[in-house]
């Protein structure tokens, strides 16, 4: 066999793995975040003041919020269970080092500061969860689209060929569902009234960008003769068009149904594709093409399972939008966000019970066809995830209010209550005498230029790819390719955030 295909097969027939061990991966990275938020306030509260130095901050973000992540799944992945015990007991330590020196220097009982916790105002117009659930996703998928080239990557975590639950399955939806939470539908405020297609209008004009990269990466794998997985989304089609075409659909549907029903339009997209891929040959079709021998003559059939998975995505979509309506909400307490959380996990715990049904009575989870049951896994782990990142913000915001003057990038700022008649005033970032920013995050400079940060890691993973033999790597080659590829990546982002450039050209 040639390489070409030795790495298709490598990547093909796979069955992916369990749901628990999804979730247990999941929390893996709100758990990094909380780690390096701990850190920066242990800091602050030995030296009296935030550290400062950009070199340093890069330093510790990527060994933090990233090499955790990418060990875990390569040589970690056997003990992954272990995993967040581990980080989270560590977290622990630091947390109780935080309070027994903030304890030394005042009398003020535990009840005391969680009554004054519950009563904080956060600032209304950030949501950092919402940053950091986008981020993340980007980040585990760049290290996945890469690290599955290599055997240390368990096979269970790659996507499934028809049925299973992979991590890689996961991505492709979390991709959707983090890009409805911020489209114009969701971050228009309700009282501002435009003309009913003027947010369609605005997505035609800001798709194009993904076409481009989709035509790009269409041209570029046939002329390298690069390897690919058929059976994902066909022989032309691929993820940039499938993201293009379902916010095009979703604002189209958008303009014609009320925004606040988005919800009853999922269920019924979602509900009524599982009906008729049980009731029509449609199902047959996805997985064997018109012939049933897997034909991939003319353009349907060669392209059957992304255009066709494009329902069920447009579902998980419209889905999104009602989790992003509900975020939108006036909730700028402490309070009003730990009721959130509580509402959220009911809803998950809802949709995991539906789960369990849909896959005894309709389907199980098909990444290939988009069904109901991917539908709903999406939506369920997605929203877990997102959970995470939110309990992750209280709890940092409850270590800063232990030590006064402490600041953490990407989470949320404290407010003075609306009833005191004072502007909201944000926490004091520390800046330089330039006025620009001393502290650099890396999860703001992914977020500025999220698109490039996706384009660069393709771009990169196929040069890995064509320069070394990914299949017969050592374990010590391995992480450090991926290690330097990551660090390469974020570099790269880091920069032009600190030099406040944003790559956009629509």
């Amino acid at each position: 066999m040639s390489q070409k295909h030795l790495k298709e097969a490598f990547i093909s027939n796979l069955n992916g793995t369990s749901l628990l061990e999804i979730s247990v991966g999941l929390s893996l990275a709100p758990l990094c975040l909380l780690c390096r938020g701990l850190l920066l306030i242990l800091y602050y509260l030995n030296y009296g003041k935030p550290l400062s130095s950009r070199k340093y901050s890069l330093l510790l973000d990527f060994l933090v919020l990233v090499s955790p992540l990418l060990f875990s799944c390569t040589v970690l992945s056997p003990i992954i269970f272990f995993m967040p015990a581990i980080i989270a007991a560590f977290c622990a330590g630091i947390f109780s080092k935080i309070y027994s020196q903030r304890k030394h220097e005042t009398r003020v009982s535990f009840r005391q500061i969680v009554k004054e916790f519950q009563k904080t105002y956060l600032d209304p117009e950030y949501i950092p969860a919402v940053t950091a659930f986008r981020v993340y996703v980007n980040v585990l998928t760049s290290i996945s689209i890469l690290a599955v080239d290599f055997p240390q990557y368990p096979r269970r975590y790659a996507k499934a060929e028809t049925y299973g639950t992979g991590v890689m399955d996961l991505g492709v939806g979390a991709f959707i569902f983090g890009n409805a939470l911020v489209c114009p539908e969701v971050r228009q405020k309700s009282h501002v009234t435009q003309p009913k297609f003027s947010n369609l209008a605005r997505q035609f004009s800001s798709v194009w960008p993904l076409i481009f990269l989709g035509v790009g990466r269409l041209l570029s794998v046939k002329s390298i003769e690069y390897h690919e997985h058929t059976s994902e989304y066909g022989v032309h089609w691929n993820f940039f068009f499938t993201l293009a075409f379902v916010r095009l659909a979703a604002s189209l549907l958008l303009a014609i149904f009320p925004k606040k029903n988005s919800w009853i339009v999922a269920i019924n997209l979602a509900v009524l594709y599982q009906l008729i891929l049980n009731a029509t040959a449609l199902k047959v079709f996805i997985l064997h093409g018109s012939n049933g021998r897997d034909t991939r003559v003319g353009f349907l059939n060669a392209n059957r399972e992304g255009l066709l998975s494009l329902f069920g995505y447009l579902a998980i979509y419209m889905a999104s939008v009602q989790v992003g309506l509900c975020l939108r909400k006036c909730r700028n307490s402490v309070r009003g966000w730990i009721e959130a959380v509580c509402f959220s996990l009911l809803t998950v715990l809802v949709l995991f019970v539906f789960l369990y049904v849909s896959q005894a009575y309709a389907d199980p989870v098909s990444r290939r066809m988009a069904n109901l049951s991917f539908c709903i896994w999406v939506v369920a782990h997605c929203l877990t995830f997102f959970t995470c990142f939110v309990v992750t913000d209280l709890t940092l915001v409850f270590a800063k209010l232990l030590v006064k003057g402490s600041s953490v990038p990407s989470c949320w700022n404290v407010v003075r209550p609306p009833n005191t008649g004072k502007k909201l005033e944000p926490e004091a970032v520390p800046t330089t005498r330039e006025g620009k920013l001393s502290h650099v995050c890396l999860i703001s400079a992914i977020n500025k230029n999220q698109l490039l940060f996706f384009l660069l890691a393709n771009v990169m993973t196929g040069t890995v790819n064509i320069l070394i033999d990914t299949l017969h790597s050592k374990t010590a080659f391995t992480l450090c390719i991926l290690h330097s590829y990551m660090f390469f990546n974020c570099l790269i982002m880091y920069i032009l955030h600190a030099k406040n450039i944003v790559l956009k050209f629509w």
